[in-house]
């Protein structure tokens, strides 16, 4: 069975003066890098880099042409690595991803990325609805504080509420240290 990893927005814009800045998005990104070198250690061939275009400029960010639109420097794809593109939250959703995916044999994916409420909560549930066997890298995700009716719900109480609605039914989640020591028993 072989094992992909997904990499979901990790870009310019949800960093410090993007347009779209997430809370704590470099912890997220360093976890996420981690979780990177090891594929790059392990699984050459099946790294994938999901980049969010915005094809409405009402979004406000990841607009084409910008500096927020490129993905990060802290998990920038090597040549071989596939770069997949899309428009919407899920990362399925009229892309290539799963093709490619299925064209290298993978059964199983390991997701990080930005934003848990959005395209990681859609990716991962779309993955699964795929017959993808999905891992969730919890703290290789971040998000931001959400407002509805006058009231705030932070940032970490959303990537929570979010992670704790996956756990379990859609995905096995787990944090970073603890799959890097999994897969170093198994390995």
């Amino acid at each position: 069975m072989s094992t992909a990893l997904i990499i979901v927005d990790i870009q310019n814009d949800y960093f410090p003066n993007g347009n779209m800045e997430l809370t704590n998005p470099e912890k997220a990104a360093a976890n996420a890098a981690k979780i990177l070198e090891w594929f790059r250690q392990k699984n050459k061939e099946t790294i994938f880099h999901v980049q969010h275009i915005a094809s409405n400029p009402g979004l406000g960010f990841f607009l084409p042409d910008t500096e927020g639109v490129k993905l990060h420097e802290s998990v920038l794809p090597l040549e071989h690595e596939s770069i997949i593109k899309k428009h919407f939250p899920n990362s399925f959703l009229k892309t290539e991803l799963e093709s490619k995916l299925k064209e290298k044999g993978v059964t199983k994916v390991v997701v990080v990325g930005m934003m848990t409420h959005m395209c990681i909560d859609a990716t991962v549930r779309a993955a699964v609805d795929l017959g993808f066997q999905t891992t969730l890298i919890e703290d290789a995700c971040a998000t931001t504080d959400l407002t509805y009716q006058g009231k705030v719900v932070p940032a970490e109480q959303v990537h929570y509420a979010f992670i704790g609605a996956l756990n379990g039914m859609y995905a096995n989640v787990v944090s970073t240290e603890d799959f890097l020591q999994q897969e170093a028993k198994t390995n």
